[in-house]
């Protein structure tokens, strides 16, 4: 898809469908506490312009962190005092791949995400012009992009299983190449899969 094409798409109301997806989509069975108090946070899906087209700006998480090491995940992070989801997402992105002031335009505010840790995550969808990435040695192992017809394509998703704290969980995954991209991040991106799915009917 071209730019042109997501912004259409996204212009246009979307079916009705639940507001938002959780890591708790493939799991009907867990109960969730009443009266939990979630955190807000906000990522950035940064789409930049490659020889084949689009390409997703993502990130490996450095192996020393002590949450979620390892894995792979947009920039962004907890909302400051103030902020909305916009300015964290391009403040986190700033921080942890250097992206600098101005160099993204953003395209749309897609539905929230909630985490089995606790968080309401926004995805801020955002067209990068090109900069070079320079990673947060704290917290960023890796920069990397995909082709975002890639997780766009929903067969190329899968639904696996692990334990966490002593239950099986279900998630999705959508691999590319050496790259494991399950959990939050493939349910967003899935999300987004959808959203422009339904626009090509």
């Amino acid at each position: 898809m071209t730019l042109d094409e997501i912004a259409a798409a996204l212009a246009r109301p979307a079916p009705p469908r639940p507001a938002g997806s959780s890591d708790f989509d493939l799991n009907p069975d867990v109960i969730l506490p009443g009266g939990r108090v979630l955190r807000d946070a906000a990522v950035l899906i940064g789409l930049s312009e490659g020889p084949s087209g689009l390409r997703v700006l993502l990130t490996k998480r450095s192996s020393r962190l002590r949450h979620h090491p390892g894995q792979i995940a947009f920039p962004g992070g907890k909302l400051e005092t103030g902020e909305t989801p916009e300015s964290a997402a391009l403040r986190e992105a700033h921080e942890e791949v250097g992206l600098p002031e101005g160099a993204a335009r953003i395209l749309a505010r897609l539905p929230c995400h909630e985490t089995v840790t606790g968080f309401t995550v926004t995805p801020v969808l955002a067209h990068v012009a090109p900069f070079d990435p320079v990673p947060e040695p704290g917290e960023v192992a890796e920069i990397f992009d995909v082709p975002l017809a890639h997780v766009l394509d929903p067969d190329r998703y899968v639904v696996e299983k692990r334990r966490w704290r002593g239950e099986w969980r279900r998630y999705y995954a959508v691999p590319y190449g050496p790259y494991y991209i399950w959990g939050a991040t493939a349910r967003i991106l899935r999300g987004l899969a959808e959203r422009m799915g339904e626009d090509r009917g």
